[in-house]
């Protein structure tokens, strides 16, 4: 009896074979589950386990969870736009700060790992142009070095402090410290006159904003 014709023949089924174990799967992989689980939730077993593959096999390319740790960070730091030069270094710097607190934001874990040396490409591409605009607006030298170290801890710092507390306190959590600042006004009775933990008098956003601005002036003497 002779074959069909090559049109109507079934293709044999085949096993599906595994994406190839790359550097850029395991950073992507290790960021999703950072995303899920936080940094303690990231071991090399279960990273391995959502690749399909043996944690063996992960040791070819990192060879320990720092080295996953800093690839994921770098990762994170690739989120943040560079602007594109403009004629006002300073809205160029606020430009990028911004899209800095983002990204740190959106992937809260993030800013607990920033103080590890940071010498990823992304990281040191958006240091380059943090600096370049510091140049730009006439800072060098030890005012340099102290500018980028006074704004890159403001931005890590504000980061670290609205994601541990959006990750750590419910909806209501603001408005009881208010209260507790308010019902101890005689022990405090400066935190409770200035609005302190007032989040309905002045948002995250706003005091970002105003304390960005206030360390332009301190550090670049605008």
């Amino acid at each position: 009896m002779s074959s069909p014709p090559v049109w109507l023949r079934t293709e044999p089924s085949r096993a599906r074979r595994k994406p190839p174990l790359t550097l850029e799967r395991i950073v992507d992989t290790a960021v999703t589950l950072l995303d899920e689980h936080s940094i303690e939730g990231l071991t090399m077993r279960n990273l391995a386990q959502q690749l399909d593959v043996t944690a063996t096999a992960l040791y070819w390319h990192v060879r320990t969870k720092d080295d996953v740790l800093d690839l994921a960070v770098d990762r994170i730091f690739g989120y943040v736009p560079i602007p594109a030069v403009g004629d006002d270094w300073l809205e160029d710097i606020r430009v990028l700060v911004r899209g800095w607190r983002a990204a740190m934001l959106g992937h809260p874990w993030a800013p607990r790992l920033i103080g590890r040396p940071m010498l990823g490409p992304n990281v040191l591409a958006r240091t380059e142009f943090l600096q370049s605009a510091l140049v730009r607006g006439g800072c060098s030298g030890l005012q340099l070095a102290v500018a980028t170290r006074m704004l890159a801890n403001y931005v890590i710092g504000a980061a670290l402090t609205e994601a541990t507390w959006h990750q750590t306190a419910g909806p209501d959590a603001r408005a009881a410290a208010r209260a507790h600042v308010a019902a101890n006004a005689s022990a405090y009775p400066t935190l409770d006159a200035s609005g302190h933990l007032d989040g309905a008098q002045w948002d995250d956003d706003l005091l970002f904003e105003e304390g960005l601005n206030g360390i332009l002036r301190t550090a670049t003497l605008e």
